[in-house]
């Protein structure tokens, strides 16, 4: 049980990242869809790249979507819409006429008895009313009012429906109107003045838009639109080895190629679909983790650095899933350019090529025709990539973000050119797509916020804001220990230079090697490079105490880093850059002046930890160098040698870097940056020989 135990705690990291790429892997797997493939690649325009195509199987040729809106909006176009005539209206009025008639009648007649006059004018009324209401008084709709009056409706009444033109019937200012008119014809034998207003009054539209019935109609005849037309049967060829793919052609192929899927995914059992995906999948994951093990060995064995990586394939795999499951017109929103540009502010280049190309990869298992769309996408990550080689500020973004889209348009124009050969097929919407894929490519923004406070991961965006020193804490430690910000400066130059020569991140390496002392602002004239006056306040302490305060300044900047919220990666460079080191000169002199007694070297140690990686490796050299070297009386280039040499290989006994990836030979460089960069610094002159 020991036994077992002690292996899974010293193989607990790769047991991590084995649980997360079979996690990985799996959650890829369900984003994939469970439909069998298809064994043959065409495009339209092109030859038949096979043998000859002979049908299996009868099966009915589907109609393109081009067709069918075709053949929708001619419906549409020929559709008559139905308006419904009420007669309840119609008679309601009439009775209300009559009533109304009687009552004005009196009104204006009341001592008068001529019968006559009121039976010619009260059926004068009626006349004129019964034929707007038997015609129809319409209310057009808005949808309705640019129509001719030739405009085809259909008109129910009784359940029984008939065709009739909008101009068949009166508007509430033509029925007036036409009232108007039938008086005048008998205004010599009715009372106009008190029929007139009865009649205006009396106007009501009884000819309404049906818009349940129009709709349900309509619906119903565009679902009885056939989807196909005509038939292959089978062993009838569909195309010949060599035979250039035309429009009728393509359309054929696409037909033979759904009902082919629908009648294997009848009998395809889903378990060996899914073994299938599962096995892909795992071949693409595999050869991702061998590239890490051979070419990155410091993100293999990071299981945060990995996991980074498997979350940003992940996002995008998933995202592409949903748009293909819902619209798959919308593909080209994909901001597939996102993982590369994450990948390489993290990282570098050559890994985000390679996680892009495993990206593009998954995503055309999950596509129809996917040639075109990874091609597409392949171009736009490498010029992503390229435009941000040199990343050194947020707003390169934006031009990369441009890039990509004239990449999309150029390789987008060219892709219809050569499938179609035609400039018929280029659609501006598909552009306008490409251009909203390029500019969600912006996301990449939050997104590297969030995955820097996820992980602690540094980017080059945080490291050019943190190494400004303009930065609240480094004015603040040239204010307050301006020897020790000269001091860090000219290390960060060191450190610089000397990562650039073994291989490693600079920009990390600088912006640690500027807030690797800011512990000393605590105490600043306890250090020598801020005692201008000469006065030394170590002449009144002990050894013992003036060592506790030199080496408490890693404690004291560690704290001061928190407080003012720098991150972990920033913070190494503070705890690591004495290792665990003696504070010499104090030891020492404490041995010294008291040889009769015992000497307890642990408090004169600085607590660590010891560099674990080459940048704070090459920080705390180019540290303990560049201090060194200022005590030097006549710095000279044998003198600087020398005192390299010592330091370094004092280092290099107390095994210093035994933590750190860092090499011997990247150590014998580093000696030699430093070298001639402190030859440079103190201006020292090549002793040139006599002529002797």
């Amino acid at each position: 049980m020991k036994t077992i135990i002690y292996w899974l705690q010293r193989n607990l990291s790769n047991i991590n990242k084995a649980g997360l790429m079979l996690i990985s892997i799996f959650l890829l797997v369900q984003l994939f869809p469970r439909q069998p493939g298809f064994d043959y690649e065409y495009q339209q325009a092109r030859p038949w790249l096979y043998d000859d195509l002979i049908a299996p199987f009868s099966f009915a040729i589907l109609k393109s979507s081009e067709q069918l809106d075709e053949e929708r909006k001619a419906i549409e176009e020929s559709f008559s819409p139905f308006f419904s005539l009420l007669p309840g209206i119609g008679q309601t009025i009439l009775a209300n006429f009559e009533s109304g008639f009687e009552t004005a009648w009196e009104d204006k007649y009341a001592e008068s008895s001529n019968r006559a006059l009121k039976q010619r004018s009260r059926e004068a009324g009626i006349r004129i009313l019964s034929e707007l209401y038997d015609t129809g008084i319409i209310f057009i709709e808005e949808a309705f009012r640019n129509k001719n009056d030739d405009y085809r409706i259909m008109l129910l009444e009784a359940n029984v429906a008939r065709a009739k033109t909008l101009g068949d019937f009166f508007t509430i200012q033509d029925a007036f109107m036409h009232a108007l008119t039938e008086l005048d014809k008998v205004a010599e034998s009715v009372d106009v003045e008190l029929l007139q207003p009865l009649l205006e009054s009396s106007l009501r539209h009884n000819v309404f838009y049906n818009e349940e019935l129009t709709d349900r109609t309509l619906r119903a005849e565009l679902e009885e639109i056939p989807l196909t037309r005509g038939m292959v049967q089978e062993g009838e060829k569909i195309i010949s080895k060599g035979e250039l793919i035309t429009p009728e052609t393509f359309r054929i192929l696409e037909s033979f190629k759904i009902e082919y899927q629908r009648q294997l995914g009848d009998s395809a059992m889903q378990s060996i679909l899914y073994l299938g995906q599962f096995l892909l999948v795992s071949i693409s994951m595999i050869v991702l983790l061998l590239f890490l093990f051979y070419f990155r060995r410091d993100v293999f064995t990071d299981n945060r650095r990995l996991l980074l990586i498997l979350m940003s394939v992940l996002l995008m795999v998933f995202l592409t899933s949903i748009i293909i499951r819902n619209n798959v017109d919308y593909l080209y929103l994909v901001p597939v350019c996102i993982v590369p540009v994450i990948i390489r502010a993290f990282f570098d280049n050559r890994l985000a090529l390679y996680i892009h190309i495993i990206t593009i990869i998954l995503i055309g298992f999950l596509i129809p025709r996917s040639f075109e769309f990874v091609f597409l996408q392949f171009l736009a990550g490498i010029i992503a990539i390229l435009s941000m080689a040199d990343l050194r500020r947020r707003s390169q973004l934006f031009y990369t973000v441009a890039l990509i889209f004239a990449t999309y348009s150029a390789v987008y124009f060219g892709l219809s050119l050569a499938h179609t050969g035609s400039f018929d097929n280029l659609y501006w919407r598909d552009f306008a797509y490409l251009a909203g894929g390029a500019f969600l490519t912006l996301f990449a923004y939050p997104l590297l916020f969030l995955f820097e406070k996820m992980f602690g991961l540094p980017t080059d965006f945080s490291l050019l804001e943190l190494a400004d020193t303009n930065n609240k804490l480094l004015r603040k430690l040239g204010l307050e220990a301006p020897g020790t910000f000269q001091h860090s400066l000219q290390v960060a130059n060191l450190s610089e230079e000397a990562i650039i020569a073994i291989g490693g991140n600079s920009l990390l390496t600088r912006t640690g090697a500027l807030y690797h002392d800011i512990g000393k602002m605590k105490n600043p004239l306890y250090f020598i490079e801020n005692q201008a006056s000469g006065y030394n306040p170590h002449d009144d302490i002990s050894y013992r105490e003036s060592a506790r305060i030199i080496i408490d300044h890693v404690i004291d900047g560690i704290e001061m880093a928190r407080k003012h919220n720098l991150p972990e990666y920033v913070i190494d460079f503070i705890r690591t850059h004495h290792g665990t080191t003696t504070a010499r000169y104090f030891y020492t002199m404490q041995v010294k002046e008291n040889p009769d007694a015992e000497v307890e070297k642990s408090d004169f140690i600085y607590p660590g930890p010891r560099p674990f990686s080459k940048e704070t490796a090459v920080v705390m050299m180019a540290d303990s160098v560049e201090a060194a070297s200022r005590s030097l009386r006549k710095p000279d280039e044998k003198t600087i040698s020398q005192l390299v040499d010592k330091i370094i290989d004092t280092q290099v006994s107390e095994k210093q870097f035994d933590n750190a990836d860092i090499t011997f030979k990247d150590i014998t460089k580093v000696k030699s940056i430093l070298k001639r960069m402190l030859l440079n610094i103190y201006h020292v002159r090549v002793a040139y020989p006599t002529a002797k």
